[in-house]
């Protein structure tokens, strides 16, 4: 994992219910979240805003994806 979130209580208690609910580690459930998200985020938004050109081929908004 690249990077590790630090989730309030209330988020940690809804993410694990979320993936009680999907039969999924947690772990897994906040990629599907995070994967699931990215369909309803504008993405040229995204892009233009993004500080870090450098990893689009590994972005989930970026059209190279």
């Amino acid at each position: 994992m690249a990077y590790t979130p630090e989730l309030t209580q209330e988020n940690a208690c809804t993410l694990r219910r979320i993936a009680w609910a999907a039969e999924m580690p947690m772990t897994r459930a906040l990629n599907e979240i995070v994967q699931r998200f990215t369909i309803n985020v504008e993405r040229k938004r995204v892009c233009a805003l993004c500080r870090d050109q450098t990893r689009c081929s590994v972005c989930g908004f970026s059209p190279k994806q």
